[in-house]
């Protein structure tokens, strides 16, 4: 055993051997925390304690299954199977089904699944008669959660003033009595759901003491991993737990919990010795990850947190290049900017795609990067997600789209004729679809006069179907008379789909909206981009040609071909890649505009910065745009707070255009004393004609190696110009786009003098 330890530096090594109390590891990024864990649990073992006493607690699978293979090598794989290792939920599932009578279920208890309990919920909803775009199903199925998390039960759910004043504020104040229902029916079905796991679990160890104590005395160590995302519910078992034998190790960071809209409580951690006295502290601070440019830009930026238990994280290896600044006029330059860097690094260091991540706040950021890859034949992965075109909410207004340029597209009709929901079931549209079969028809033409094919539907269908039709021909109508993108956002409001959408307030509701508006802003730039070029009417099939071609992707089965990884920094957590691109670093986005009215909210989206720089191993990129496209319009940026929150000697402008101004670096947390950043000052003079005298004078001006300045493509000059009056075009050469043969009447463009 002694040969393992000597892997291990001397914190590490303390860590591991300590054994005579409650020990809280703090672990640096980078520093190794899985390691200590294995190895404690295999030192525990070689002192003689059973496998089976040891319980270990982790939040993935992954994690239990790696730590589990690298115990085995250690001890030998039969030893280490006796170890009860797992995620929370699989060991107290384990003790539930042993427990299960006492707590009234049967011990084959069948777990719902995110989609089991949607499903379930979306019934009671309809038989309680509600609203389903106020009951919204995910809504509601967040609520409950975060209402179990807090080991608030349906009965004590009721009796609680405060929420049901809350549910009747908010407009859902039913929502107690779906409660209610919704576990009534899960008992019924002999059925938990994922947070049941939790709340039973408490409730067996809190009613039934005998049962408690039984696992107190089995387990003699209990050790968690990942302990600042725990919530609540997890934090009191494990505390129930070691009541007995407080020989308890849990290894987290408290700089990195970024889960507090998943019910993970920091306070776990930082609160830690005080739940636990005689608590010894274990600091981990050698990152084995990242340059140290890369370490202490990250330390700078977290020191300004003022919950955390303080720490100072090292690295040992090469001092390595600064973090890069790259500021761009739009979101549109900076996704085409990010490409170019990148391939140019790629290009120069001979390193693989599979070594470079990018990396953002919220998934709709996608979109553009996507686009900027695929221009220049870059390979890339979604991790954790799904393509921008892929994700649902995108999938079903595309379909609108497809079937009002198509109206006999079978599948998106299928997909669109109940969303909204409209009260139109399936086996209303399994009756259509029998009939256009019969009738060898589309179901567009059997929905022109359903009763006439036989379709047997009552007076209420009836009219819900002609409702649908009438709404159809309206969009259709306005094909030829609306450009794409008034039409996108037309069909968008009058189907009632970004009504729906904003009425799901949730995290998972909120990112389906932004999705919505990043779809419509890209059918704008769409069209923008497509009259600049001369095209004068852009149709949605326009669009359509456009997108089908951009969602043809390679066959994904090789997980393992060389692709640059795209990701949100919530997906990134635990990765780590040598290159790193941290994109989209302004006010309202990063941090979000929904954590500035608290300042704890404002330090855990310090806390998921501080995660993105720390998954760098040698070189990292942070950019901003100076204009972003949302809500309908382009609104101008600031940028990040946290970019002045980094000691100013750790960055470094890639290029003059770049440079933020910055102050003597200084540790204080004062506005006067932290980096400032500015756009670089630029005299420019607007092309502007105001009729087409003015605008063959004022194109006339124009001449090749002018430099210009587009609010979308940044700056470029002009390589060539041709034709005359309102068909002259010029054809730039941008610094970060490329070249773009634009029409001047559309193009807006500046010079720089």
């Amino acid at each position: 055993m002694e040969e393992y330890l000597a892997e291990l530096n001397e914190s590490q090594r303390e860590a591991v051997v300590y054994c005579e109390g409650p020990q809280l590891v703090v672990a640096g990024a980078g520093s190794g925390k899985t390691r200590v864990l294995t190895y404690k649990i295999a030192w525990l073992l070689k002192q003689g304690l059973r496998p089976s006493s040891i319980l270990a607690l982790t939040f993935t699978n992954k994690a239990a299954r790696e730590m589990k293979t690298r115990i085995a090598a250690i001890v030998g794989e039969s030893t280490a199977r006796g170890l009860w290792m797992g995620t929370f939920h699989s060991i107290f599932s384990r003790i539930l089904r042993r427990e299960a009578a006492a707590i009234g279920f049967p011990a084959q208890f069948t777990i719902y699944d995110a989609s089991d309990s949607k499903n379930l919920l979306r019934t009671i909803i309809k038989e309680m008669q509600l609203d389903d775009k106020i009951y919204r199903p995910g809504m509601v199925q967040s609520r409950i959660s975060n209402a179990k998390n807090a080991l608030i039960t349906w009965r004590a759910y009721e009796q609680n003033k405060e929420l049901i004043e809350s549910d009747i504020r908010c407009k859902v104040p039913e929502l107690r009595e779906i409660y209610k229902r919704y576990q009534n029916r899960c008992l019924q079905a002999g059925a938990m759901d994922f947070d049941d796991l939790l709340l039973q679990t408490n409730i067996l160890f809190r009613d039934y003491p005998e049962i408690l104590a039984r696992y107190q005395d089995a387990f003699c160590y209990v050790l968690v991993d990942e302990y600042q995302d725990t919530n609540f519910a997890q934090h009191l078992i494990v505390k129930r737990l070691c009541e007995k034998q407080p020989h308890l190790c849990v290894v987290g960071d408290d700089a990195q919990s970024i889960y507090s809209f998943r019910g993970a409580n920091i306070d776990n951690i930082l609160q830690f010795r005080n739940a636990y006295p005689g608590c010894k502290l274990f600091k981990l601070e050698r990152n084995y990850r990242s340059t140290q440019n890369i370490v202490n830009a990250a330390n700078s930026l977290i020191d300004k947190n003022r919950e955390q238990i303080p720490k100072h994280v090292y690295s040992e290896k090469e001092e390595g290049n600064k973090i890069r600044l790259l500021a761009t006029y739009s979101d549109y330059e900076e996704a085409y900017a990010v490409a170019a860097r990148l391939q140019e690094m790629k290009r120069t260091e001979r390193d693989r795609y599979q070594d470079y991540a990018i990396l953002y706040r919220t998934n709709a950021q996608s979109r553009l990067l996507e686009e900027a890859l695929r221009k220049r034949n870059i390979p890339y992965r979604i991790y954790g997600g799904l393509s921008f075109y892929q994700r649902k909410e995108v999938k079903d207004m595309i379909s609108y789209f497809r079937l009002i340029v198509n109206p006999h597209d079978e599948e998106a009709f299928k997909r669109v004729i109940n969303y909204p929901a409209r009260g139109i079931g399936d086996t209303t549209i399994q009756k259509l679809t029998t009939a256009a079969t019969t009738h060898q028809l589309s179901l567009w033409q059997v929905l022109q006069t359903p009763l006439e094919y036989g379709v047997n539907i009552n007076k209420g269908t009836a009219g819900k179907l002609a409702a649908f039709r009438d709404m159809l021909t309206a969009f259709i109508d306005k094909l030829g008379t609306l450009p794409a993108d008034e039409l996108a956002l037309f069909i968008a409001r009058e189907s009632g789909i970004i009504h729906l959408l904003s009425q799901d307030r949730s995290t998972e509701g909120i990112s389906k909206l932004e999705n919505l508006q990043e779809l419509l802003k890209g059918m704008v730039e769409f069209c923008e981009i497509r009259k600049e070029e001369g095209n004068a009417h852009v149709s949605l099939a326009d669009f359509l040609a456009e997108v089908s071609l951009l969602t043809d992707q390679d066959d994904e089965t090789d997980e393992h071909r060389d692709k640059v990884t795209l990701m949100t920094v919530h997906a990134a957590k635990g990765l780590e890649f040598p290159n790193v691109f941290i994109v989209g670093m302004e006010e309202d986005l990063f941090p979000s505009a929904l954590s500035k009215e608290s300042p704890r909210a404002v330090e855990e989206e310090r806390r998921l910065f501080y995660v993105a720089l720390t998954r760098a191993e040698q070189n990292c990129w942070v950019s901003y745009a100076r204009s972003r496209y949302r809500n309908g319009q382009t609104a101008m940026c600031v940028p990040s707070r946290f970019l002045r929150d980094i000691d100013s000697r750790f960055l470094e402008a890639t290029s003059a255009e770049d440079r933020p101004i910055f102050q003597a670096p200084s540790h204080s947390t004062t506005p006067e004393a932290t980096t400032r950043i500015s756009p670089s000052p630029r005299k420019m003079t607007r092309i502007e004609p105001t009729s087409h005298a003015a605008t063959q004078a004022d194109y006339s001006d124009l001449q090749i190696n002018t430099r210009v300045w587009h609010e979308r493509f940044g700056e470029g000059i002009i390589r060539a110009l041709e034709g005359d009056g309102n068909n002259r075009k010029a054809v730039v050469d941008f610094d970060k786009c490329g070249q773009k043969q634009l029409l001047l009447k559309f193009a807006r463009l500046k010079v720089i003098e």
